[in-house]
């Protein structure tokens, strides 16, 4: 692939019912999959879930997904600047069906696995918001489908916001190899945005070959909706340009045996972390925290 077949515009990875559909196939990988379906106010979706674990997560509005019988209600959020979400988690070799009386925005964070698990409902008050760096490297990182966090059999989301002249990702890491220390996993990255005074957002995102695999090498300016591709290599910064408030979803999975995220810093950069105690977090951090009481999950 090409430095523009791993960065890919907002409606590049359209696919029928999807503004982004990203499969292994598509990809060139064995796992990781993402997509992001939009509902007309009253519209719905039905999909197999074919031989993959999904987390249906809202990124703007309310919806219902119902699978095997059951029915969750994702209360959602008004967007992904607003606040901690609800979702879903529905198996493999599974029907699903998702509903939105009002419309919105939902992505689909899925993996390739073996193990069919129950279908459950987490409830935005369950996910732990942890903010992560400090100084101008300060972020909030939403766990909600985090190893050690939420079961599954291969996947790992978690979302990431990092306000307007910060950088993420940083120190530059990767997870491209399966030693101690490190596991081997492919990751998405999906943007969006934070508009200010009328005028869209835009942000930066870096990833340099690590030597293993595919020797992948971005530098893309990001906009609302774009996805980059993490095959293998040292990904990071990732740049929210002054202004503008920077999300992302990050969505991980891989061969190994333990469900786990582990990474490496870049030999570079790697001294950054050691700065962080004798700095203050972002006073802007947390941007929102997850609720007290757990939505209704029926």
């Amino acid at each position: 692939m090409t430095s523009t077949e791993y960065h890919l515009a907002a409606g590049k990875a359209a696919v029928g019912a999807y503004t982004v559909d990203i499969d292994p196939e598509r990809a060139g990988w064995g796992y990781s999959s993402l997509r992001i379906l939009e509902l007309q106010p009253g519209g719905w979706h039905d999909f197999a879930t074919g031989d993959s674990e999904w987390i249906v997560i809202p990124l703007a509005g309310s919806c219902t997904v119902a699978v095997g019988g059951e029915t969750f209600r994702l209360a959602g959020r008004e967007s992904v600047f607003a606040g901690v979400s609800d979702f879903a988690y529905v198996p493999r070799d599974a029907h699903v069906s998702i509903a939105s009386k009002a419309g919105g925005r939902f992505a689909l964070t899925g993996a390739r696995c073996r193990r069919a698990l129950p279908a459950r409902y987490g409830p935005a008050s369950s996910v732990p918001v942890e903010l992560r760096g400090s100084g101008n490297c300060s972020r909030q990182v939403n766990n909600f489908g985090a190893a050690g966090v939420f079961e599954c059999d291969k996947l790992i989301a978690v979302e990431v916001i990092t306000p307007a002249g910060n950088w993420s990702s940083f120190p530059p890491h990767k997870h491209d190899e399966d030693r101690e220390g490190e596991s081997r996993l492919e990751e998405i990255y999906y943007f969006e945005i934070a508009s200010a005074h009328g005028k869209d957002g835009i942000g930066y995102q870096r990833v340099s070959p690590s030597g293993n695999g595919r020797n992948t090498d971005v530098l893309a300016e990001v906009r609302d909706g774009d996805v980059v591709l993490i095959p293998d290599g040292w990904h990071g910064p990732s740049m929210a340009v002054p202004g503008h408030d920077m999300y992302y979803l990050n969505v991980m999975a891989g061969p190994g045996e333990e469900r786990a995220w582990l990474i490496c810093d870049h030999p570079d950069h790697a001294w950054i972390r050691d700065t962080w105690p004798s700095q203050p977090v972002d006073s802007r951090l947390p941007l929102y925290t997850a609720p007290s009481a757990p939505e209704r999950s029926r």
